[in-house]
């Protein structure tokens, strides 16, 4: 979908912001570009709806060279999320987003029918907030009606340039959950710009992470963490590497124990050495119990189920279930299917979770899946 062949940017003064760039967005794709400030990431980004103008080099979208189309029907095809918003002080929320469709011709109450839709897929209830002003929103507010308003016109390609960087931790991470939320359903090809090395990892299909004008390495985050290309990408990263890589690691059922199993109208079992687990009649997570209780009680396992606190579906990160266990002071989580509500997969430990990240770094190292990687067990020592 982007395409930059040999790409450059040079100042009258001398000044090289990029120099000789080539890579490739795919089409759906989300790729962060990520680096210290002044390290060409913004113009990249900018040379793309031609903002900025390349001294050398092309660049593609959709296979056509952006240096032969008109500036401004080419920004009207690209969404642009800006850190500061840039939303007019004067219009409503509702016309901020209708903005770019009636600048497309689009009528004016197709236009405004559009809008009240995204702000509804970005978790901004049009009745409530579509007649209010941006001075009467939040900082995260206005973010989204930002990304809402980029969406409008239904472009290809979405650049949005630090958008999550001017507010709070803690709304910055759920604007961060929303982005992968409204992604995952409209899957643009998007450049996010990012000096944040874990807001790159985290939302990323693939990060480009920038020296001084180049890349120094373009990869899945994964890659990026358990293998950086040279020792400007490590330090980069970080030495905690290996913790942010809890954050793109899934869990697979292959990470999972089996523990013993009882269901909910079971006779209260006598032979469990800690714990079991309870189920329902159709194998769905129920809860579980302790050996002390299944001794001691009387009747059946319903009696005396506990409810399960910690679970997660298959696939949540690992950097989930790490925090999860802290959460609940949980030597253990219980993760069930994503698809078949509640069925129960097994369980997560510490020392498996430990095993599931080893095994993760060994199967990049050697461009093998997961499964196929055997390491030491923990327990086994």
């Amino acid at each position: 979908m982007i395409r930059f062949e040999h790409v450059t940017k040079r100042y009258a003064d001398g000044t090289t912001a990029v120099d000789d760039l080539s890579f490739e967005v795919a089409e759906g794709e989300l790729v962060t570009l990520v680096g210290p400030s002044g390290c060409g990431k913004t113009t990249t980004m900018k040379m793309v709806n031609r903002l900025i103008e390349p001294t050398d080099g092309r660049i593609f979208l959709d296979g056509e060279d952006i240096s032969t189309v008109d500036p401004v029907q080419l920004r009207r095809r690209i969404g642009y999320v800006i850190q500061q918003v840039g939303l007019f002080p004067h219009k409503t929320v509702l016309e901020n987003t209708a903005t770019v469709p009636h600048l497309l011709g689009v009528k004016k109450a197709a236009a405004r029918e559009r809008a009240a839709e995204l702000l509804d897929l970005v978790g901004l209830d049009p009745k409530t907030y579509g007649s209010r002003y941006p001075e009467q929103l939040s900082g995260g507010q206005r973010q989204r009606v930002g990304v809402a308003r980029a969406l409008a016109a239904d472009p290809p390609v979405l650049l949005m340039d630090e958008p999550f960087g001017a507010v709070d931790p803690v709304v910055r991470e759920r604007l961060q959950n929303e982005f992968l939320r409204l992604q995952s359903q409209v899957r643009k090809t998007v450049l996010f710009v990012t000096h944040d090395i874990e807001e790159a990892v985290r939302l990323g299909d693939r990060i480009a992470v920038y020296g001084q004008g180049a890349i120094e390495q373009f990869d899945a985050p994964a890659a990026v963490l358990g293998a950086p290309a040279t020792p400007y990408v490590a330090d980069f990263v970080g030495a905690d590497r290996g913790l942010k890589r809890l954050s793109v690691t899934p869990i697979e059922e292959s990470d999972l124990e089996q523990p013993p199993v009882v269901h909910l109208d079971d006779p209260l079992p006598a032979d469990i050495a800690r714990w079991a687990v309870v189920l329902d009649g159709e194998d769905h997570l129920h809860g579980w119990i302790s050996a002390e209780q299944a001794r001691h009680g009387t009747g059946t396992v319903r009696e005396h189920a506990r409810r399960m606190e910690a679970w997660l579906p298959v696939g949540a990160s690992l950097k989930q279930a790490f925090a999860t266990m802290l959460q609940h002071d949980a030597g253990w989580i219980a993760v069930i299917d994503r698809e078949e509500r509640g069925r129960f997969l097994g369980v997560l430990t510490p020392a498996r979770l430990h095993e599931a990240l080893r095994r993760s770094i060994d199967a990049d190292a050697q461009a093998v899946p997961r499964t196929e990687v055997t390491v030491e067990s923990v327990s086994s020592r």
